[in-house]
C-alpha cells in the first residue's frame, strides 16, 4: 500500500499541495499549447502566402531562362552559370517561443556585380538572374517558416499529451486521494467523538 494514501492529516496537505500543483501545471500546459496553436496558424498563413509568391515566381524566372537560352544560346547561358559564385552568406541563428527553438536565417542577399558582360548578353539574361535571386530568397524564407512550423507542432503534440496526463489521470488521481483521505479522517473524528461522549456518559 502506498504510505502516501494513509489517512492522515500530514498525507492529506501534502495530496492538497499535489493536487493544486497538478491544477497549476495543466493551466500553463493549456496556455502554452494555445500560444503555440497561435505562432503556428500564423506560419502556416505565411507558408501558404510564400509558396504561391514561389509558384508564379519560378514560373516567370523559367519563361525568362526560356527566352535568355533563346537569345543569347544555351552553351552561352549554362557557361555563364557556372561562374555564378556559391551562396555562403546564410546564416542560421534561433529563437525560443514557450521552450520551442525556432530558426532564424540571417541572409545577405547578392549584391556583387554580375559575372556576365552587357555587351555580350542580351536584357533577358539578366531579368532571368534577377527571377532566379527572387526565387532562391524566396525558398530560403519557406524553408525557415516550414522548418519553424514543423518544431511548433511537434511541440504542440507533446505539451497536449502532457496536458491529458495532467487531466485525466495525475488530478483525478489526486482528487480522489484528497476525498478518500478527508472521508477517512472525518470518520476517524466522528468515532473519537462518540467515545468521548460514551466515557463521559459513563463517569
Amino acid at each position: 500500500m502506498d504510505p502516501r494514501s494513509f489517512p492522515t492529516k500530514g498525507n492529506l496537505i501534502l495530496a492538497k499541495n499535489s493536487l493544486s500543483l497538478a491544477k497549476q501545471g495543466f493551466d500553463l500546459m493549456d496556455k502554452k499549447r494555445n500560444i503555440l496553436i497561435r505562432e503556428l496558424m500564423d506560419l502556416i498563413a505565411q507558408a501558404k502566402d510564400i509558396q504561391e509568391q514561389i509558384d508564379s515566381t519560378f514560373t516567370y524566372a523559367y519563361k525568362c531562362l526560356q527566352r535568355a537560352n533563346i537569345e543569347n544560346g544555351i552553351n552561352t547561358v549554362s557557361q555563364i552559370a557556372y561562374t555564378v559564385p556559391i551562396e555562403d552568406s546564410i546564416r542560421i541563428k534561433s529563437r525560443s517561443i514557450m521552450g520551442t527553438e525556432i530558426p532564424l536565417v540571417a541572409y545577405t542577399p547578392d549584391e556583387k556585380v554580375p559575372t556576365n558582360s552587357f555587351s555580350t548578353t542580351k536584357e533577358s539574361l539578366d531579368k532571368a538572374r534577377e527571377a532566379f535571386q527572387k526565387v532562391k530568397e524566396l525558398t530560403i524564407r519557406l524553408s525557415m517558416v516550414e522548418t519553424s512550423a514543423y518544431r511548433l507542432a511537434t511541440n504542440i503534440k507533446k505539451t497536449q499529451k502532457r496536458a491529458n496526463a495532467l487531466k485525466n489521470i495525475t488530478i483525478p488521481t489526486y482528487t480522489n486521494l484528497v476525498y478518500t483521505i478527508t472521508n477517512a479522517l472525518e470518520e476517524k473524528e466522528r468515532e473519537e467523538f462518540t467515545r468521548l461522549k460514551v466515557i463521559k456518559a459513563r463517569r
